[in-house]
């Protein structure tokens, strides 16, 4: 869904309007409220152009499916459609490709290495590896 820039505005100008009402009514100086509305106006533009722009980029479509979740390996190479990819991933040890996944979820070398009782050097180690052989399949 596109960035409405009126009904936004429309939205801003209520809530100030209530705002600047109640600001009024606590006996706050005209002054100080003049000033609050020029710097709320100035962060709600600020706001405005970052939603603009966001919304006429193609990079975040709009969509209720939430990203599926990879938890097997099998899973992982199921959902590799590159096929210079998924090859040089076939040739991989699972507990690797497992390691990849803990990455892709946010895990830790740390973390990793409790899981699978290893050291977090040799996670570092296993990641390293394959990132080479993968430059060196696709790269040459």
């Amino acid at each position: 869904m596109s960035y409405n820039k009126a009904r936004a505005e429309k939205k801003w100008l209520k809530w100030k309007n209530a705002e600047e009402e109640q600001l009024r009514e606590l006996g706050v100086d005209e002054e100080i409220i003049q000033r609050l509305h020029t710097y709320d106006w100035d962060v709600f533009k600020s706001d405005r152009r970052y939603y603009e722009k966001l919304s006429n980029t193609d990079l975040y479509p709009a969509t209720d499916e939430k990203p599926r979740r990879i938890c097997t390996v099998q899973e992982l190479l199921d959902e590799i459609e590159d096929e210079t990819l998924l090859s040089a991933l076939r040739k991989e040890d699972e507990k690797t490709l497992q390691i990849v996944i803990w990455k892709l979820d946010g895990y830790t070398s740390e973390d990793i290495s409790r899981k699978l009782k290893i050291s977090a050097n040799a996670v570092d180690s296993r990641m390293s590896r394959l990132k080479k052989k993968l430059k060196k399949y696709f790269y040459g």
